[in-house]
């Protein structure tokens, strides 16, 4: 009798019910569209992420000497601790998650690689100044050649490691990990709940061209096209179930799919250059916007 007179409450948004076939209403109010927050990385993402080398070069020189911190760099700081504070909040949306330890260990491992990222892409972008040329390897540079010793050649390898190898497998690996655990908690039993609002596609756009960047810029193809291929693992997964994407999960893949479709465009615009070729030479060809940038746009000598 006790608890038959007991208050019926509303599932949370970290809870299980929303897969449930009787929680209808808590499932309006945890799958909405999450504007604030799909808004939020976008800005950030475009601001401070693409942004960052633009302002590096745009600014004059005498403002941030190159022994000093550019505002670019400034930037990159404020990416490395924004970031990971949407991520965590976005989780804390997602009715699926995994064990506090992985999400705690994934964003420190973010910050970690995207840190190592800050000090390399800050160093390598000052060398731009100096005349050095990102359409070509570091030994291959005119002003790698005429280092002496010969050996600073290696520590500038190294550095190159650091920033395009270990810092970028450090920060995106995580990044993509935490898209995937909320990706898959983004499925519903409502149909209704299976379409997009108009601010949802509003940010499509923006929101692609950014995931092209991230995947050409940062060389992070495989990352991405296995998290991809995952995503459509559960999707074909959940739909044995009855469950559907919600408005959250439609972005995502909706995003992921614009995004190999602009990763495709660009292959085939760049698919004869040979000076592109040559730095590229694996099985997966797809240059970087700034090192296309050196080559065919910069005026930098």
């Amino acid at each position: 009798m006790q608890t038959s007179m007991r208050r019926r409450q509303p599932p949370t948004p970290g809870s299980p019910a929303r897969l449930g076939s009787g929680q209808n209403e808590g499932d309006s109010r945890t799958s909405r569209f999450h504007l604030d927050l799909w808004f939020y990385f976008t800005l950030q993402n475009w601001l401070l992420d693409f942004g960052r080398p633009i302002v590096m070069l745009l600014l004059p020189l005498d403002w941030f000497p190159l022994n000093k911190p550019s505002a670019g760099d400034y930037f990159h700081m404020a990416y490395n601790i924004i970031t990971p504070l949407l991520l965590l909040k976005l989780i804390d949306r997602s009715p699926k998650t995994l064990p506090n330890s992985v999400i705690y260990v994934s964003i420190i491992t973010f910050v970690m690689g995207a840190s190592i990222h800050l000090v390399g892409d800050s160093v390598n972008h000052r060398l731009i100044f100096s005349g050095y040329q990102l359409h070509l390897s570091v030994r291959d540079n005119p002003i790698m050649q005429n280092l002496q010793p010969p050996t600073l050649v290696d520590s500038f390898e190294l550095l190159y490691y650091y920033d395009e190898y270990l810092g970028h497998s450090m920060w995106y690996i995580p990044f993509f990990l935490i898209l995937f655990i909320y990706f898959t908690g983004c499925f519903t039993t409502s149909r209704g709940e299976t379409r997009m609002p108009l601010s949802a596609w509003a940010l499509l756009a923006p929101s692609s061209l950014y995931y092209w960047y991230l995947v050409t810029e940062g060389q992070i193809f495989i990352i991405f096209i296995f998290t991809f291929f995952a995503m459509m693992a559960i999707i074909l997964h959940q739909k044995r179930k009855g469950l559907h994407l919600d408005s959250n999960g439609l972005f995502l893949l909706f995003s992921f799919s614009a995004t190999l479709l602009l990763i495709a465009a660009w292959i085939i615009w760049l698919w004869n250059d040979k000076v592109l070729r040559k730095k590229y030479p694996g099985v997966i060809y797809i240059p970087e916007p700034w090192a296309f940038y050196t080559l065919h746009i910069n005026t930098f000598h």
